[in-house]
């Protein structure tokens, strides 16, 4: 499939970074939100990205407006109407996701692939609420977008070869590197993360360090650029809870048991960077 115009669902912090890397590319990007202010709102992210760039002179000023030229954003599903690939990166919730996918089959057209960017749905399930579920696949981008490296590429019971193909093309093409996985709560990154990032919140719940302390550690001790507290931070600790809450509930083991404190900070609205603060405080 030779993919000229991508479709992406959801402007946020990751649909706003997959759109960037995307339209940096040179792809056609149509960014649909719920709302045209959503949708402006992830406009504007790309744009001081973009900005950041060129005052650090690692972009021209013409190569950004050509990048940001290539990006069409409304909240009318018609603009999805010409995609032939799109990307789904709404909240991680099963059921918004599956209504998403429902619309999607009704409003794209018969020969677009369908993709999540679920960190820990099941992409059957997602599949089985479209008419065309051969064409329905994971693509699991890391956060942020425009700088991680890795896609996640996972197949649903029914995603066909030629899918499959397609999701690995336009990988390949937006410069990333693709590993498979299989169709399991969490997949292959974030089997692994979730119990480390865990481990790191009972610890600041125990009073074993401070978060700079635990997160200090991770990168002198482990030689991880980034703390466990500040990635569960930039993630969004909504997002790590529900991970954690998919993974405990479909694979039942303590290790993915959410910690106290995240829920509490959850509760509380101190969602990370997103809100201002979360295990830190951001101006």
């Amino acid at each position: 499939m030779d993919v000229k115009v991508l479709g992406i669902v959801g402007a946020g912090q990751m649909g706003s970074g997959i759109a960037q890397v995307a339209a940096s590319h040179g792809l056609r990007v149509q960014l649909f939100d719920t709302s045209d202010a959503l949708a402006e709102t992830g406009m504007s992210r790309i744009r001081r990205q973009l900005d950041a760039r060129v005052a650090k002179q690692k972009l021209a000023s013409d190569q950004r407006d050509a990048i940001l030229g290539r990006i069409a954003t409304g909240s009318d599903e018609g603009l999805l109407g010409q995609a032939d690939f799109v990307v789904e990166a709404a909240t991680e919730d099963a059921g918004v996701k599956r209504d998403i996918f429902a619309r999607l089959d009704a409003c794209t057209p018969a020969h677009a692939v369908l993709a999540t960017n679920t960190s820990a749905i099941p992409i059957t399930k997602l599949a089985a609420a479209t008419g065309r579920p051969e064409q329905v696949i994971g693509m699991h981008f890391m956060n942020p977008a425009p700088v991680m490296r890795l896609v996640e590429i996972i197949r649903g019971l029914q995603t066909s070869d030629a899918t499959y193909d397609a999701a690995r093309a336009l990988a390949g093409h937006l410069d990333k590197e693709v590993i498979g996985a299989s169709d399991m709560p969490g997949f292959i990154v974030n089997r692994m993360l979730i119990p480390f990032l865990n481990e790191a919140c009972f610890a600041l719940q125990e009073s074993l360090g401070t978060p700079e302390d635990i997160d200090r550690g991770a990168k002198l001790g482990l030689n991880h650029p980034m703390g466990p507290l500040e990635l569960a931070d930039l993630i969004g600790l909504d997002t790590v809870l529900y991970m954690a809450e998919v993974l405990h509930r479909e694979l039942g083991e303590d290790k993915y048991r959410p910690p106290t404190i995240l829920r509490n900070h959850v509760a509380a609205g101190w969602l990370g960077r997103k809100t201002g603060r979360g295990f830190y405080i951001y101006d």
